[in-house]
């Protein structure tokens, strides 16, 4: 691993080039926080992706494009007058310390969930009307439930056991049955999703993880199906259901 100076080094590199790009490069001049915005969005799912794979390499190269925007959108603000890297990670720096008063002062904590309990009492403290106030509006549907979740449980609303818990989903998988009107069964299969995001979260599985996990999986085997219905000289579309299920118990095995 590199020294801290070697890191250090890397880093104002890093700043030298950008610099160098924000000066000489005819598109790298033109960007602007709202163009870099659903770039670094696209970054940050590749990343995700490269993390899900375990595939460290790819992980390093993504966290160096993200490192890219960051130094991108704090060298742009600079040229505008209202702030440049340091004022960014100075930020960060000072709020972590607030945060962390088992650490740099005088608080005591059991557990993770002491560290969680405080950090959201202390953002209230920060003149915060909610502890929801820090879920990003944009965020996809069940990352933004999790997140909900997390909060809400900071401050002590969650249920006591994994039981009542699932006893949540049974009561809102019940009600979603019992429905009829088109629009209200919407509405009690959001409750569904929301209470199986909670369980999942309460036994230690992230959803989205889970849910993308299987995506890939389907994806695979899908793919090979495809391609054992064209070893047959056969377009899948051509195949009944029957056909089509005995070639995805094949491409489970293989």
């Amino acid at each position: 691993m590199n020294s801290r100076e070697e890191q250090l080094k890397a880093f104002n590199r890093l700043l030298d080039i950008m610099d160098d790009l924000r000066e000489k490069c005819p598109w790298d001049k033109k960007q602007t926080l709202e163009s870099l915005r659903y770039l670094t969005i696209e970054e940050m799912y590749e990343l995700s992706d490269a993390i899900l794979e375990n595939d460290k390499l790819e992980v390093r190269k993504e966290l160096g494009d993200l490192f890219l925007h960051l130094v991108f959108y704090s060298k742009i603000a600079s040229e505008t007058g209202d702030f440049d890297v340091a004022d960014v990670l100075n930020g960060i720096s000072e709020k972590l310390i607030y945060r962390h008063p088992h650490i740099y002062g005088d608080i005591k904590v059991a557990d993770e969930e002491d560290v969680k309990k405080n950090w959201e009492k202390l953002k209230l403290k920060e003149g915060k009307k909610s502890v929801l106030e820090g879920v990003p509006k944009s965020l996809p549907a069940m990352v933004k439930a999790f997140r909900i979740q997390e909060k809400v449980k900071g401050v002590g609303f969650e249920f006591e056991n994994s039981d009542d818990t699932w006893a949540k989903v049974q009561e809102e998988i019940n009600e979603f049955k019992a429905e009829t009107d088109k629009n209200k069964r919407e509405q009690e299969f959001g409750d569904v999703l929301f209470s199986l995001i909670n369980y999942a979260r309460f036994t230690g599985i992230n959803p989205e993880d889970a849910l993308e996990r299987t995506n890939k999986k389907f994806i695979s085997r899908f793919q090979k199906i495809e391609e054992l219905a064209n070893a047959q000289g056969k377009n899948i579309s051509e195949l009944s259901l029957k056909e089509q299920d005995e070639l995805w118990e094949k491409a489970k095995l293989i």
